[in-house]
C-alpha cells in the first residue's frame, strides 16, 4: 500500500485474550486490522501486532493520531506512545455509532469479560460490565471446545445442526461444564450439547449482565464471541429482535481507540506522540516495588524502553505518578519527562 495524503490513525486493544490494532483514515474508513492472541505477554503481543500491521499494510504509512483501550490500555499507551487512553466503553461506543449512527444497544463480549452498553441519540447512557466470571466469555468457549475436541471456529455451526438443544447450567463456568460432561456421559449429541451451551450462557448474560437495562433495536453485537453463529441465533430468539453483526466485529475496541485518536488530534492539533513502526525493535522491560512510606503499602508498576523510564503506576496517594521522583532498582537511577494523557 502507498502512501497518500490522507491523514491515518491507529488504535490498539489488549485484552487477557486478545490484542487487536486497527487503521483508520481521516474518514474513519478501516484501512488494515490485526487480531491476535495475547498469551499473557501483553508488551510481546502489542509488538507482534504492530509487526504484523506493517507487513499487511506494505510500508510505513505516516501516522497521526495513536489511541490505547482495553483492560491493559496503560501499559498500552506506553508502549505505543499514545496520544489518548480510554476505556473499553467509549472506544466501543464510537466504533458501534460509526457503523451504525442509529444504533440503541450494544452486546460486546470479548475473552475474558462481557458488556452491554445502552446508547440513546448516538450517546451511551448506561453500560454494565461482568468481569467476575468467566461464563459465556471466549476463553471459557475456547476451553469448551478443546476439551471435546471440536475447533472453535466451528463451535457455531454445530449448534446451529442441532434440533433438540438440551438443557445445560449456565451460570457458572464449573457448573456448566459438569453439566456439558454429564450430558456426554448421557450419550446426547455434541450438537445439542453445544446449542444447549449457547442458549444457557446467552440466558446467563441477560440475566446478569443485561438485568434491567432496556434493550432497543437496533442491536449490534460485538467482541470476540460475536464470530458463534450459535450464541448470535440464541441473541436473536431471546430477544426477538435482529442482531447485527458488524464487519470487523472482533477488533472493534482498536477502531474506537484510533477514531478517539483522531478526534484528540483535532481537538488539540500537535504532532502524534506515536512511537513509529520500529516498536517491535525496542527494548521494553517492567519492574516494580512496593512503597512503604504509608499503610497503603502500593505496588508501584514502572516500566522503561532502551532503560528509560516511560511511566509508573499503582500509587493510591498519587506519589510516585511524579516520574521526577527518582526511585534506585538495580543500581540505576531512572528518570523520564515523558506524558501520557489516561482516563
Amino acid at each position: 500500500m502507498k502512501s497518500d495524503e490522507q491523514n491515518y490513525f491507529i488504535g490498539v486493544d489488549v485484552g487477557s485474550i486478545s490484542t487487536n490494532v486497527a487503521v483508520i483514515d481521516e474518514n474513519h474508513k478501516v484501512i488494515e486490522s490485526v487480531y491476535i492472541r495475547t498469551d499473557g505477554k501483553p508488551i510481546q503481543a502489542v509488538q507482534n501486532a504492530i509487526r504484523i500491521m506493517r507487513n499487511k499494510l506494505g510500508c510505513d504509512l505516516p501516522i497521526h493520531g495513536a489511541g490505547a483501550t482495553g483492560s491493559a490500555r496503560q501499559l498500552t499507551g506506553v508502549l505505543i506512545g499514545a496520544d489518548i487512553v480510554k476505556n473499553e466503553i467509549t472506544a466501543h461506543s464510537l466504533a458501534a455509532l460509526e457503523f451504525k449512527p442509529d444504533v440503541r444497544t450494544v452486546l460486546e463480549i470479548g475473552g475474558q469479560d462481557s458488556k452491554i452498553i445502552i446508547l440513546r441519540d448516538g450517546v451511551a447512557i448506561d453500560f454494565a460490565m461482568n468481569t467476575v466470571c468467566a461464563a459465556g466469555t471466549g476463553s471459557f468457549l475456547d476451553q469448551q471446545a478443546r476439551r471435546i475436541k471440536i475447533p472453535i471456529e466451528e463451535f457455531g455451526d454445530y449448534a446451529l445442526k442441532s434440533t433438540n438443544p438440551v438443557s445445560i447450567a449456565g451460570r457458572c463456568t464449573v457448573f456448566a461444564e459438569s453439566d456439558m460432561i454429564h450430558k456426554q456421559q448421557l450419550g446426547y449429541p455434541e450438537q445439542d450439547i453445544i446449542r444447549g451451551l449457547c442458549e444457557a450462557l446467552v440466558r446467563n448474560y441477560l440475566n446478569n449482565v443485561a438485568k434491567g437495562k432496556e434493550i432497543l433495536p437496533p442491536i449490534m453485537f460485538q467482541g470476540g464471541v460475536a464470530a458463534n453463529k450459535g450464541i448470535r441465533k440464541a441473541f436473536a430468539e431471546n430477544l426477538g429482535y435482529k442482531i447485527i453483526v458488524p464487519p470487523y466485529y472482533d477488533v472493534m475496541g482498536a477502531i474506537g481507540a484510533a477514531i478517539l485518536a483522531h478526534e484528540e488530534i483535532e481537538r488539540k492539533p500537535r504532532p502524534s506522540k506515536f512511537l513509529g513502526w520500529n516498536i517491535p525493535q525496542l527494548r521494553f522491560r517492567t519492574t516494580g516495588f512496593e512503597c512503604s512510606d504509608c499503610p497503603n503499602v502500593c505496588e508501584i508498576v514502572e516500566i522503561f524502553k532502551n532503560n528509560q523510564l516511560l511511566a509508573r503506576w499503582g500509587s493510591k496517594c498519587g506519589k510516585w505518578d511524579d516520574l521526577s521522583l527518582i526511585h534506585k532498582i538495580e543500581g540505576q537511577n531512572q528518570s523520564s519527562s515523558d506524558e501520557i494523557l489516561v482516563e
